[in-house]
């Protein structure tokens, strides 16, 4: 007698199986992430038993060491993300909002790839002469490029097994479905399996995946979380589509660092990297002009100078409104709330926006001196130095603590003309005396001291 077939709830975010559905995940905490799936009884388990011949547990010491090989993507940006390139027989996912640009980086990829490798392009959202003419635009005109608008995903893996192309790229993950499973392609059931079966794939074939994924309102990964601990690497766009800038973030990635960042820039004819982000984000700061003030922030093991901006003015209403773009908006208010209390600045009736421009988000606590000082200068409407940067944590009590990569963020400042660099004073012993010799560096421990030193 065949048996019934069940509806079950299973959480998007941990994974959680409930009978029944429930606003709140009673597992994770999270609200609205239970999905109904179609779930079939499983067969009375297999007895497994041990031999020798099935398992075998290898010592550390008996693995020898293998460079991982790696594919130059032509793009040392997107190279710098990966971590020196995309690794053979690796899983990447590649996520960002709509209209961000990953299919154009993707596309624009394949032109250098397909020099010395056959790339496979499957697409579940355009067909071949939508894809014809983005190609025609970006200029993407290699003959080893083949394209295959399907979204079966086992019947994609067969393809790929008998072709066995160097390169794939799945456009999107959130198309894909198995046929056996009832559930609509983007459940979370479907993507789950389909994103298994790339894995293998993958691995089997030692041949690189790249996935895209799809977001959803909250500017999460669409699907379950397990979809990014399955991949080997999770980059993410990130920029607002009104820019013209656009950072690609390694969130996770086995084979290199995480947090770097490649910055690229939208043009006509696709994404160009830059290869000077740091002179590019300050480029149109303007001179003598009270609230600006030059940060320095680490992105992975890059420094970067961004300009930050602040606008302090008398509020018209009796809340006064506070903006954050680019600033996370609680480090803003705790920021106000030393300067008033610790540095004597008062700016409670006061309207205060904080902007970081380019779109950068910088979320570093080296931060805080120059957001604090950007709103200074405006409340006080006095012009900061054009050359002079400023970077450090700043704690409750006023207090200017260090910060890390004290002597690269110099440098950097160094490289694009800066004449003077205001520090925690705790940095000052970890910058080399050949570069104190260059620029002028300044140790302060407190916001006062700052900000006089950025006005001399």
């Amino acid at each position: 007698m065949a048996q019934k077939v069940k509806t079950v709830y299973v959480c998007s975010e941990c994974g959680y199986v409930s009978p029944k559905w429930n606003g709140q995940c009673p597992e994770c905490g999270e609200w609205n992430t239970l999905n109904e799936e179609i779930s079939r009884p499983e067969s009375a388990a297999k007895k497994i038993s041990y031999s020798e011949d099935q398992f075998r547990a290898v010592r550390l010491t008996e693995i020898g060491e293998q460079q991982e090989h790696r594919y130059d993507t032509g793009s040392n940006e997107l190279n710098r993300v990966l971590g020196g390139g995309l690794v053979k027989g690796s899983l990447v996912l590649l996520s960002g909002d709509p209209g961000i640009g990953k299919s154009t980086i993707l596309l624009q990829t394949t032109q250098f790839l397909g020099k010395a490798h056959t790339i496979l392009y499957v697409s579940g959202e355009e067909s071949p002469h939508q894809i014809k003419m983005r190609a025609g635009r970006l200029g993407v005109n290699t003959d080893n490029l083949l394209i295959l608008c399907k979204t079966d995903a086992e019947a994609i893996a067969e393809y790929v097994r008998v072709e066995k192309p160097g390169v794939v790229i799945v456009d999107s993950i959130q198309t894909m479905s198995i046929s056996a499973m009832n559930s609509l392609p983007g459940s979370v059931a479907q993507v789950r399996e389909c994103a298994n079966i790339f894995m293998r794939l993958s691995k089997g074939l030692n041949i690189p995946i790249i996935l895209v994924g799809h977001v959803n309102k909250d500017g999460n990964i669409a699907g379950p979380k397990v979809l990014e601990h399955i991949v080997d690497c999770v980059l993410y766009f990130e920029g607002e589509k009104n820019l013209s800038y656009r950072i690609l973030r390694a969130v996770k990635n086995r084979f290199g660092s995480t947090n770097e960042i490649g910055v690229f820039e939208m043009k006509d004819k696709g994404l160009a990297e830059v290869p000077n982000p740091s002179k590019a984000l300050i480029e149109g700061k303007p001179v003598n002009v009270p609230g600006s003030c030059i940060a320095c922030v680490m992105e992975g093991s890059r420094p970067l100078l961004a300009e930050v901006q602040g606008l302090v003015c008398q509020s018209g209403f009796g809340n006064p409104r506070r903006t954050a773009n680019g600033f996370d908006y609680n480090r803003m208010a705790m920021m106000i709330a030393v300067l008033e209390k610790r540095a004597g600045y008062f700016m409670g009736n006061c309207d205060i926006y904080v902007n970081v421009a380019g779109g950068l988000r910088i979320d570093e606590p080296a931060s805080d001196l120059p957001v604090s000082l950007s709103m200074i200068s405006s409340l006080k409407n006095e012009n900061l130095r054009d050359d002079c940067i400023a970077f450090g944590e700043i704690g409750l009590a006023g207090e200017i603590r260090a910060v890390g990569f004290a002597e690269m963020r110099v440098r950097e400042a160094l490289r694009l003309g800066m004449k003077k660099c205001i520090v925690p004073k705790r940095n000052l012993d970890e910058i080399d005396q050949g570069l104190k010799a260059q620029i002028e560096v300044v140790g302060v421990t407190n916001i006062r001291r700052a900000y006089e030193e950025s006005i001399k």
